[in-house]
């Protein structure tokens, strides 16, 4: 782990506006960490960087050289995120379609993905049934009643990550981190539909916060969002004897509502949602198979 010594600005250093731009990187650091489950110590693990700089960082007290960084991208009028890129170049067309993009509403942004998801869509997406949420939507139980319903295999994401890697997930987690897991996520997800033309697929709850996987995942699969609320999720994932990956964390419930409250707008792009709340198995199966209107199923299968 990281020993390097934190140089924190002096107030004579700081612009304005600087103070105001160093809470908010902290506090988007912190979204982006809960957002895709990581504790602190984690984070801190796998990046060799010290708990006590990500505490500061995240409290908003950042290096000075992010503030210096960010001058000289606002000299040069490019957006931080440019600058710091790093690789080929952009395709103009990608480019002059962000631009493009960037101008229009949120409606009109939905309406945009919805033509362009149209167009370039699998044809075979259709038939390929993916379940997102967070742990304890029921994405593991529902699913496999639904495949068994539909006549078609259930498979969950992470069984096939491991058979990939060749090591199970704890131990991807332990000894590769995140990063390796987030590779290893994608080769599955591209695996599964290279070989599979039908499916039920239970996904990880993150998996809604890698971008270019989930867009995969959207254009390949017809997904389905299954949501409830945070105190059912805890009390779901409590009642399996999994407090992943917030340990025993007196922060837990409140990190749980941070994690729903990131995850949420990507969530909502799913083809169907489905709000398991107060339902139990057999009412949620029912529910479920109602928004999956490509095949042919009588009004109450059985659960």
């Amino acid at each position: 782990m990281s020993n390097q010594k934190i140089e924190h600005p002096a107030p004579s250093e700081l612009r304005d506006g600087d103070g105001d731009y160093l809470h908010r990187l902290g506090e988007h650091i912190r979204d982006l960490r809960v957002r895709r489950g990581m504790t602190r110590a984690i984070l801190a693990r796998d990046s060799g960087v010290s708990i006590r700089y990500l505490a500061q960082l995240e409290s908003g007290e950042g290096n000075i050289s992010i503030l210096r960084l960010r001058q000289v991208a606002q000299a040069m009028a490019i957006p931080l995120e440019d600058i710091v890129r790093v690789g080929p170049e952009r395709a103009p067309e990608l480019t002059l379609l962000g631009q493009f993009l960037s101008r229009l509403s949120p409606a009109q942004l939905t309406e945009a993905q919805t033509l362009l998801r149209n167009s370039f869509e699998n044809r075979n997406r259709s038939k390929r049934i993916a379940l997102i949420g967070l742990r304890g939507a029921g994405k593991s139980s529902l699913g496999q009643m639904l495949a068994a319903h539909l006549q078609i295999p259930f498979i969950e994401l992470d069984e096939v990550i491991e058979r990939v890697a060749g090591a199970s997930i704890s131990e991807i987690f332990s000894l590769y981190g995140q990063a390796a897991y987030r590779r290893y996520e994608r080769r599955a997800l591209d695996w599964l539909i290279e070989n599979h033309d039908s499916f039920v697929l239970a996904t990880g709850g993150s998996i809604s916060t890698e971008p270019a996987t989930f867009s995969e995942l959207l254009t390949s699969c017809y997904t389905v969002w299954l949501k409830t609320d945070p105190a059912e999720h805890m009390a779901r994932v409590i009642a399996q004897g999994d407090r992943r990956p917030m340990g025993d964390d007196r922060e837990a419930m409140q990190d749980l509502e941070r994690i729903l409250i990131g995850r949420e707008p990507m969530y909502r792009k799913a083809d169907a949602t489905v709000d398991t709340s107060g339902l139990d198995i057999k009412q949620s199966l029912i529910e479920l198979t109602r928004k999956i209107p490509i095949f042919k199923q009588p009004a109450t299968p059985e659960a």
